[in-house]
């Protein structure tokens, strides 16, 4: 999640005019079996939370649905059974993008990155990603995420190394920009109220201001997507065609201008109506039941 308060609007949609809700869902459909760069791994069935621990069974389960469809998949911790999704990836024939979860808990943080430097030396990671939207939580310092980042790359020589935030985050923190060998933005028109006609060129904009702030380096989106489900925020409604849309709209411009996206997300997981309201609870191209929505 990347509430923002302050917005760029955009001025212009690919528009679906014409086509009823039936002929949308079977573009969807096409459009998810053409295939994707990567996707976030859900890994939380109904009843778990970060916390508790992932079965092999479950993370195997998971990724063999959602195998034929991407490339890449992204993790977000090494930890809590979580350090079987790349290794079950890997095994699979998968790339990986492996996220070490950092937070305001020491020793969580250092099993975290203990975690990923030995998933690295097993051949397990191809993007190492050194926490996930700190800044945006306020967990740790700048000089703190720094000094992991540093510490993490000299332990993962040859691969790249790079840390999960907010697009405008990169712009605002010129150093974390700096540090990174691979800028991983999370950009996502609907937490920034946009609404869904408006959308496509409005994570355009996002991208092209991370792409800006990064020097050359480059940039993964490394989240976005649109719930289909829940409260609206100002000019952003959640709903099937909302969702629909948005998705097709992403996985088409991804497609025709070589963007490497890793969409959100795989399931939902009903957990995440704690820090996101109920919306969170609705970002998958599966449902909580492992069935496909549309």
């Amino acid at each position: 999640m990347s509430l923002r308060k302050e917005k760029f609007f955009s001025l212009a949609a690919l528009e679906f005019e014409g086509h009823s809700y039936e002929e949308l869902k079977v573009l969807w459909r096409k459009t998810l079996q053409a295939g994707m760069h990567g996707m976030c791994f859900s890994p939380y069935v109904e009843g778990q939370e970060p916390g508790d621990t992932l079965s092999e069974q479950q993370v195997r389960r998971r990724l063999e649905i959602i195998k034929p469809y991407t490339n890449w998949v992204r993790s977000f911790s090494c930890t809590e059974g979580n350090e079987l999704i790349p290794e079950i990836a890997k095994e699979m024939g998968m790339k990986t993008l492996v996220g070490a979860w950092l937070g305001d808990n020491p020793e969580i943080n250092e099993a975290e990155i203990e975690g990923l430097i030995n998933l690295a030396k097993k051949g397990c990671v191809d993007i190492a990603g050194v926490g996930n939207e700190v800044m945006y939580r306020g967990d740790l310092t700048e000089e703190e995420l720094l000094q992991f980042i540093y510490d993490t790359k000299k332990e993962l020589n040859g691969i790249p190394v790079g840390y999960v935030d907010a697009y405008y985050e990169f712009i605002e923190r010129p150093e974390i920009t700096e540090a990174c060998d691979v800028i991983l933005a999370n950009c996502y028109p609907f937490w920034e109220g946009c609404d869904q006609d408006y959308s496509l060129l409005y994570v355009k904009d996002m991208y092209n201001r991370a792409l800006r702030a990064a020097n050359g380096k480059k940039v993964i989106i490394t989240e976005t997507g649109w719930p289909n489900n829940g409260t609206s925020l100002e000019g952003a409604y959640p709903s099937n065609t909302n969702a629909i849309k948005y998705f097709i709209n992403t996985q088409r411009w991804a497609q025709e201008e070589g963007i490497e996206i890793f969409y959100f997300s795989s399931f939902d997981e009903s957990w995440k109506v704690g820090s996101e309201g109920d919306v969170g609870a609705y970002w998958g191209l599966w449902d909580k039941h492992e069935q496909l929505k549309f």
